[in-house]
């Protein structure tokens, strides 16, 4: 408790007051199309400073909860209601993501924290992994996703596997193959690719500039739902806060989504992307995530975060399968995660791509 108040009072005000007036705009206080107070009045208000109010005001609009107008101020675009969404066309092109940093993590550091793990764990790197993958590592991450992400799970909702195709997979032999699944289209080549080899019925959603197409996914027939809410690619498509709040209620009704996270430790943002996992209420998202992406794509790495109300599922249909990492490159991760190497190089690399696209501008 005495970590968690500690925590609190180091958080900066921006992030206090953005968290503030979300809130409120969820709640209706400020509904739809209503204009929000001036900048001047919110500091006066908050007691805040101008430039306080508005960092807080930009990330509200970065996630679409506002709309900010030249010469008349910020407008609420968050609704409860459907998202009408324009077709994804050839006369709007969506934006593309950006390159990877080739420099995306310093070799000399991993060799370092490997070589750390050989003389610290010796013989212990030849024991095999427990299925579902190493407490050390699962504890890790659990530790990062709570003060990285505010996604607060405990250990046993972690699964660990070798990259994200090979979640895809475990997913539907636990959720069951006679399942209809959704996903985005365009999306991922390999996911379609492999829902397709495990043969469930799939349908195609059109992606829209704000994500799926809305009447697509009220007239779907599908009962999960796999989506990249952040820059889905090939599209670049982020999907909105109205959106995710689409999402959440389409799921409410007994259905399940995906929610594959694989690209958004990467935004340039000052603020990390909120989770649909971390805001659900009904134990209705899992949330995928890997590591292939963030260190590099030779460690065949990801995990699964499951609700609780699934683990017992999970445990009777797959929980037979052998973790298909090595123990050893589970060390390796969570000596990175915990000394804090992986958030430092995470910042590092996107001051990177900060620093390029500032150049390019």
């Amino acid at each position: 408790m005495a970590k968690a108040t500690e925590s609190l009072k180091r958080k900066p005000l921006y992030l206090t007051l953005y968290e503030k007036l979300r809130e409120e705009i969820t709640a209706g206080v400020y509904p739809y199309g209503t204009r929000l107070p001036s900048k001047r009045q919110l500091a006066a208000s908050t007691g805040a400073s101008l430039v306080t109010v508005e960092h807080a005001l930009e990330l509200l609009a970065d996630e679409g909860y506002i709309e900010a107008r030249a010469r008349s101020g910020n407008y609420v675009s968050y609704t409860e209601g459907r998202v009408f969404d324009a077709p994804v066309s050839a006369a709007a092109p969506l934006s593309p993501a950006p390159a990877a940093d080739p420099e995306a993590f310093s070799f000399s550091l991993m060799a370092k924290t490997m070589r750390r793990v050989l003389a610290d764990r010796g013989e212990a790197i030849l024991v095999k992994s427990p299925n579902e993958g190493l407490p050390e590592l699962r504890n890790a991450i659990c530790r990062y996703l709570a003060r990285s992400r505010g996604v607060h799970v405990e250990p046993e909702q972690i699964w660990i596997g070798s990259g994200a195709e090979y979640l895809y997979a475990l997913l539907v032999a636990a959720l069951g193959r006679e399942r209809v699944y959704a996903i985005e289209s365009p999306s991922y080549e390999k996911i379609e690719a492999v829902y397709r080899a495990v043969g469930v019925p799939l349908r195609l959603l059109p992606l829209g500039p704000h994500g799926v197409d809305s009447a697509a996914l009220t007239a779907t027939d599908a009962d999960i739902l796999h989506i990249t809410p952040y820059r889905s690619f090939p599209s670049g498509v982020t999907a909105t806060a109205s959106k995710r709040a689409e999402y959440l209620r389409w799921a409410a009704g007994g259905r399940m989504l995906i929610e594959d996270d694989a690209e958004s430790e990467l935004s340039l943002a000052s603020k990390p992307e909120e989770t649909l996992f971390a805001r659900a209420e009904n134990g209705n998202v899992i949330y995928l995530n890997t590591f292939s992406r963030s260190v590099a794509p030779a460690l065949r790495m990801g995990y699964a975060v499951l609700p609780k109300t699934l683990l017992p599922r999970f445990r009777e249909r797959v929980g037979f399968f052998s973790c298909t990492v090595p123990t050893f490159e589970q060390m390796v991760l969570a000596a990175l995660l915990d000394n804090g190497d992986f958030e430092r190089q995470l910042n590092r690399r996107r001051r990177r791509m900060k620093k390029a696209l500032d150049n390019n501008g």
